[in-house]
């Protein structure tokens, strides 16, 4: 059995494997646990490794290329017109197999450990920044309720909210000053975007 192209359907705790001779023909069907994945891949014979690109295609690639395989990893939306009739993990497998020999199929590179430590920190401060702004527009939405109309940017609403605080303003209670909006983003927010810039 010699296989040349093996594709491999990745799931969270199980995958799905199929293997293609020089014929494009499967010669090679198997469903492993994900953690022995790695060790079959290991005793594997140098082939092209498929897989689509998604949570853990860049380490399995890392290893691929360390064990002198050539791993190809896919967009899933280029590996699904490839899939036949009634999708399955298996057929998954085979199709990603089969995309992965056509000349003209756009491969993802495999990112380093230190990319995808970066791009980590960027999707955590986008989060980070996306939960300051949601509070943000809520705090304009409690303010609206009590007549009080702020402008919109992250600035304008902290300038207004430093000077209703200032003003002791009779539009707001103590206790709407007191646990205001600002004072969570301070608080909560603030720090932990900060020290993710720091690392960026």
């Amino acid at each position: 059995m010699d296989i040349e192209v093996l594709g491999i359907d990745l799931g969270k705790t199980v995958c799905s494997l199929a293997g293609l001779d020089a014929a494009g023909a499967v010669v090679f069907r198997k469903r492993l646990q994900r953690h022995r994945l790695l060790d079959f891949l290991d005793r594997l014979a140098p082939c092209v490794v498929a897989m689509e690109a998604c949570g853990g295609a860049h380490h399995i690639g890392r290893f691929c290329l360390q064990k002198g395989h050539e791993p190809r990893l896919m967009s899933p939306l280029y590996v699904r017109p490839y899939v036949k009739v009634h999708k399955n993990d298996d057929r998954d497998a085979e199709a990603i197999a089969e995309a992965a020999t056509r000349p003209t199929m756009s491969f993802v590179g495999i990112k380093s450990e230190e990319q995808l430590d970066l791009q980590a920190l960027h999707r955590a401060r986008e989060r980070l920044v996306s939960d300051r702004t949601r509070l943000i527009n809520q705090g304009r939405g409690f303010l609206m309720e009590r007549g009080i109309r702020v402008g919109v940017g992250r600035h304008v609403f902290q300038k207004e909210l430093t000077r209703l605080t200032a003003e002791d303003s009779d539009d707001l209670s103590r206790r709407m000053l007191m646990g205001s909006v600002a004072n969570f983003i301070h608080d909560a927010i603030a720090p932990r975007l900060g020290a993710l810039m720091l690392r960026l």
